[in-house]
C-alpha cells in the first residue's frame, strides 16, 4: 500500500526541476549582449509614438472571458452529447441545470452590457 504512495511522492518531488531547468539553462547559457536598442518597446514593427504605457478597455478583457466561458461549456457539453444513449434521467437533469446556470450567467453579462461592443 505504501508503495502505491511513493511514486506520487517521487512524482511530487520531482515536478518542479522540469519547468525550472529549460528557465534556468536559459539564463546560464543564453547570451547576455544589452544595449539601448534591444531595451527598446517593439510593438509589431512600428516605431512607438507617445506613451507606450496606456490604459485599455477592460470590457475587451470581459469580452474573453465570456467568450472562454462558452468555450468551455462546449468543451463539457460534448462527451455527453455523444454518450446521450448511455446516460440517465438523473445526467439529463444535470445537463439542464448546467446550460441553466451558464444561461443565467450570459443574462448577467448581457444585462450589465458586457456584450456590447464600444
Amino acid at each position: 500500500m505504501l508503495a502505491d504512495w511513493q511514486f506520487i511522492g517521487i512524482f511530487l518531488a520531482l515536478s518542479p526541476i522540469f519547468p525550472a531547468a529549460p528557465v534556468i539553462a536559459n539564463w546560464l547559457l543564453g547570451p547576455r549582449k544589452p544595449n539601448p536598442l534591444k531595451q527598446q518597446t517593439y510593438e509589431c514593427g512600428v516605431e512607438t509614438v507617445g506613451d507606450t504605457w496606456i490604459q485599455f478597455k477592460v470590457q475587451y478583457y470581459i469580452y474573453a472571458l465570456v467568450f472562454v466561458v462558452f468555450d468551455v461549456e462546449a468543451v463539457f457539453l460534448f462527451p455527453i452529447a455523444a454518450a446521450y444513449d448511455q446516460l440517465g434521467l438523473f445526467a439529463a437533469f444535470e445537463v439542464v441545470v448546467f446550460v441553466l446556470i451558464l444561461a443565467v450567467g450570459l443574462g448577467y453579462a448581457w444585462s450589465r452590457g458586457a456584450l456590447e461592443w464600444t
